[in-house]
Parts: C-alpha cells; structure tokens; sequence
C-alpha cells in the first residue's frame, strides 16, 4: 500500500499496463525457418556453390599457317653511289654530306630512322679535302697550317675557287659575304651551311664543338672557311673574347695562344678577328701574329669594327694577302637597317669594283643573307669567296685567276 501523502494532488497512481502473448509471431518465424530447412534439403549438393566459373571451350591444335613470301624488292636508283651498299646509320651521315655534297635529315627527329637524302644543286665546285698532308703539321695542339714543300699555301689549297655564272659578264663587280660566329650553337650553323649560297664564306668561331666535322660538312656544300680569332678589346677583361684570347704585353707575343686557335680545326684559308680594339692597335703585338699568319700561308681579314687598325698598314709589309670588311649588315638587328646596309654594300661593289659585307650568325641575318645572295647574278654581280677579292696575293698556280681586285 501507498500513503495518500505520497500522491500527486487530484491524481490517481498510475496503473501497470497489460501485456499480450507473443505465440503468433513466434510461430511465424518457425514456420519460416522449417521451410529453408526442406528446400535446403532437397536442392542438389555442389561442393564449389556460391563461387564464381566459366565455361571454356577447347579445340583440337592447328598449327599456324605459313605467310606469303614478299615480293623482292625493286632497285631504287640512288642519286649517290654508297661504298657498303647500303644506307649509313647515324655515324655515317656526316660522311655522306661531306664526300657526295648531299643534304641527308630524319624528319620524325633524332630517335627517327626514316631518312631523306637531298641532292643539293651543284656548281661544280669541289673543295680540297682537310687535312692536306701538304698543308699541314703537328704543333703542340694539334695540327697547324703551314706552307708546303712544293710552296703549296694554305690559302690556295683550302679557298674556294672562283667560279661565275655565264650571265655574269667580264669584270662584273664582286661582292662577298661572310657569315661569322659560326660553330658557337649548333642550330645555327647548320641553317648557315644549309641555307646560304655556296659562295658565301663562313667564318668559325675556335670555342664551338665538333669543329672539324662541322667545318668539313660546310665545306663539302661549297663555302670557304676563315679562323675567327679572338683578339683583346679596349675593355678587356671586362669584356673577355674567350679562353686564349690574343692580348697585348704577352711574353711570346701571343704566339702560343695563336698557335691553339690555329689547331682548333683545319680546312681554313685565312684568319679574321673578333673584336680585339686594342690588339689591332697595337703595332708590336699585331705585328708578331700577322707575322705568323703569313708564315704559315694564310691570308688576314679585318672585321671592319676598329677604326684603329693597323692590319692594312702592316700586312703589306709582310707579304700578307689581306682585305677589310666595308659594310658590317647586322650592326643594327633589324630587317629595314640590314637591308639599307645590303645596298650600301652593292653601291660599294659597283663603285670599287669589290665589296665585303659581314654578318653574324643568327636566323635573321642568314635568312636576308641568303636572299641578297641570291639575287645578286641577276643584277649582274658576283657572288664571289673572300679569296677572290683580296687587296694583295701573291702569284702562285692555284691562285692565278684570282688577282687584285681594286
């Protein structure tokens, strides 16, 4: 019993709630259960139930059949005849271009070994091979010009022989154009040796690599090959040519850092400078290096840049074929100042009879180079080396039809 006291006021206890029986749901669930038992049962026994199979079918081993032969292959008229027979790999492109004067590229790239062998149009002329065993000897680093036993000159072994077309007439002005720097990029060089006429001389810069093979491939197409040696301008070192630049104040003159540039490549017919403002000034160091220039057959030009030089002061002196570049094409990069600087040079060469124009190696200016090149037969101008219109050579057979030009 409760007290009364306990209670909430006005309200009864509340009373337990009835519970119901659960027999019908329970039975429900065993009926089920009964069920699953018997179908259980009855259902037929697979000791792999419940796990993934396929159905494969197999046929009896038939060999493979045999594929048709192909066809022999027809003969391809090759425009060069190869020495093994067959198409060069990689190590042997070089090879063809410099002894056929053909143009071989891989249009899919360099991992490419599809091939296109270009047969360049030929003027005839064909370059000395270098070495010449004539021409040359051991030096310290490597091989070095020098006149041979026969007389033989560098500079006559090496140059480009000067050769016009029948259009152009007798005596018709000359002009020559040297494209220099070349050898430092690779891309650029090659659209140097590749897109320029023949006939326009390229200059080597001594710090590229691969310059024997590259100088050889440039002369295989044609051009005739100038040293661009690094000479000591007025800033140095400030502004510094590269290693073994020639420099005033030497011990030996410079001899020995000429003697390392001269052995960079072979194939050379002369030297120019780069830069070297104060070098050319310089009347006792330029002196020493012009001096061995002619010792060893080769003939100077002069960039042009420095208005005081010496080097046509002091060539004659040593009996040094020599010549200056009158117009410098790329002194402002642009197409309307190269242009201007293109007929500035055809004026020059119509007036003294001869011109030399210089450009550095860059797409821009090869690509106005080589079209001013071009066009020059049909305004009645020779395109001609930079052998051909030296101020001085010295008679000697090879060089014979190439005297002064003034």
């Amino acid at each position: 019993m409760t007290d009364e006291l306990d209670q909430p006021l006005g309200r009864e206890a509340p009373r337990p709630a009835k519970r119901e029986p659960r027999r019908p749901l329970a039975f429900a669930i065993g009926a089920l259960a009964a069920a699953g038992a018997g179908a259980l049962y009855f259902l037929p026994r697979d000791p792999f139930g419940g796990e993934p199979y396929a159905i494969a079918r197999i046929e009896p081993y038939k060999p493979p059949e045999t594929a048709p032969a192909l066809p022999p292959a027809q003969p391809q008229t090759a425009a060069v005849e190869q020495t093994q027979g067959q198409l060069p790999d990689d190590s042997g492109i070089s090879e063809i271009e410099q002894l056929s004067g053909v143009k071989v590229t891989r249009p899919g790239g360099e991992g490419s070994t599809a091939r296109i062998i270009r047969v360049e149009p030929a003027s005839g002329v064909r370059l000395t091979p270098a070495p010449d065993r004539r021409v040359t000897e051991k030096g310290p680093y490597g091989l070095l010009p020098k006149i041979g036993a026969d007389g033989a000159r560098p500079m006559d072994v090496y140059s480009r022989p000067f050769v016009t077309a029948t259009t152009i007439k007798p005596g018709a002005p000359r002009i020559a154009l040297v494209v220099g720097g070349v050898g430092l990029n690779a891309q650029s060089s090659l659209e140097a040796i590749d897109q320029l006429p023949e006939g326009v001389t390229l200059a080597f810069a001594p710090y590229g690599a691969n310059l024997d093979r590259l100088v050889a491939q440039a002369r295989a197409r044609g051009h005739e090959a100038l040293l661009q040696a690094p000479m000591e301008p007025f800033d140095y070192p400030q502004n510094n040519p590269g290693p073994h630049t020639l420099v005033t104040g030497a011990q030996d003159g410079g001899l020995d850092d000429l003697r390392w540039l001269m052995s960079r490549f072979t194939g050379y017919a002369g030297v120019m400078n780069h830069l070297g403002g104060r070098f050319m000034a310089d009347e006792t160091a330029l002196y020493g290096a012009l001096s061995e220039m002619a010792q060893r057959g080769l003939f100077f030009l002069d960039d042009g840049a420095s208005a005081q030089s010496l080097a046509g002061k002091l060539a004659p002196k040593l009996s040094l074929p020599n010549a200056k570049v009158d117009v410098v094409i790329d002194q402002r990069n642009t197409l309307q100042s190269m242009d201007a600087a293109l007929s500035q040079l055809e004026a020059a060469a119509r007036d003294k009879g001869a011109a030399i124009g210089f450009a550095s190696a860059t797409p821009t200016a090869i690509a106005r180079v080589a079209r001013f090149a071009r066009d020059l037969e049909r305004r009645g101008i020779a395109l001609a080396p930079v052998s051909a219109v030296l101020s001085q050579k010295i008679s000697n057979g090879a060089a014979a039809n190439m005297g002064p030009i003034r």
